[in-house]
């Protein structure tokens, strides 16, 4: 046999999702099929998208925040199972992580419409209930004990990752890297039997570079931070993430957060909530429940300080995280 033949092809698909693009990396025998490949990764990912959207109105979540407080509503299986996580990750964060507050997130202009102030002034004034206290199931039904807006920027982009992971092992695939806009899973090994390099990326509004760089094997890693998507309000600059508490963006927090985890929606849930409870109360939570964290703050002038919390981030991390040099 030649050694052209037992050689594996490099195939680097990509597509369209959310307003910005999926990715899979991973390679295979010459003569795979990846153009089939390609197309279920673009339908499972279209699914999540039409049952998690906040800027499609016949999306299935949308239809549940439309729907009556005290009115069932069956819903499929894997909004469902993301509904679920996000209300078992908000209880455990103390409400850092809320999926119920889609009213503050389309009032302060992060959704489908322009930021309104009349509506900031609602949101803020609301009375607000978590969605794990506002949510009830029933086997595939759900239902608002009272009215909330519910939105799942913080963990639908992560778990459609998680689609595409499931979905290269549908094809036999285990092993390759997948992502959405930066939230990435590691599926095994490279074909050189190392693990898959991830940035990390240095919180600069202005230029994409890497601040570290991770060795990923059968995980996944998100970053929620404060220099991609922002307002300015009065001349400061307003993350996109939410404060929960008071239906507005954060005032303080880290520059960013990074967390690994199993699975990319727990990631990016997790790295969304230490954001907003920051380096000292979320750093206490992640290290209480075993979370890997990476909290990167600003200092003066350009300078950025680093925290990290777990065996990858702390002192035992060094093998895993390699610094990088500007």
């Amino acid at each position: 046999m030649s050694k052209m033949s037992t050689e594996l092809a490099r195939h680097a698909l990509n597509g369209p999702t959310m307003g910005t693009r999926w990715s899979a990396l991973f390679y295979a025998p010459p003569g795979f099929d990846a153009g089939s490949v390609r197309a279920a990764l673009q339908a499972a990912i279209d699914e999540v998208d039409a049952q998690m959207s906040i800027w499609k109105p016949d999306s299935d979540l949308m239809r549940l925040s439309r729907t009556p407080a005290q009115e069932w509503v069956t819903l499929p299986g894997r909004l469902l199972e993301v509904i679920r996580l996000g209300v078992a990750i908000g209880r455990a964060s103390g409400g850092a992580f809320d999926i119920g507050i889609g009213d503050a997130v389309t009032a302060w202009g992060f959704g489908s419409a322009n930021a309104s102030s009349e509506r900031i002034r609602s949101a803020m004034q609301a009375r607000r209930v978590p969605a794990h206290d506002a949510l009830e199931f029933d086997g595939a039904r759900v239902r608002k004990r009272v009215p909330i807006t519910l939105d799942l920027n913080g963990i639908a982009k992560g778990y459609g990752v998680d689609r595409l992971a499931d979905t290269l092992g549908g094809f036999g695939i285990g092993d390759g890297l997948v992502g959405i806009d930066g939230e990435m899973r590691a599926m095994g090994l490279r074909p050189d039997g190392e693990p898959w390099s991830v940035a990390v990326e240095q919180p600069d509004p202005e230029r994409r570079a890497p601040h570290s760089i991770l060795s990923l094997q059968d995980c996944a890693v998100a970053t929620s931070g404060d220099y991609r998507h922002w307002v300015d309000v009065q001349g400061r600059r307003l993350s996109h993430t939410m404060d929960p508490a008071r239906g507005a963006p954060l005032l303080r927090s880290p520059a960013s957060v990074t967390v690994i985890a199993p699975t990319c929606a727990e990631a990016d849930a997790w790295a969304t909530a230490l954001m907003v409870l920051g380096p000292d109360k979320g750093g206490t939570l992640a290290g209480r429940l075993g979370i890997e964290a990476l909290f990167l703050h600003r200092g003066e002038g350009d300078s950025i300080r680093r925290c990290g919390i777990g065996r990858l981030f702390g002192n035992g991390g060094k093998a895993a995280v390699r610094p990088t040099m500007d």
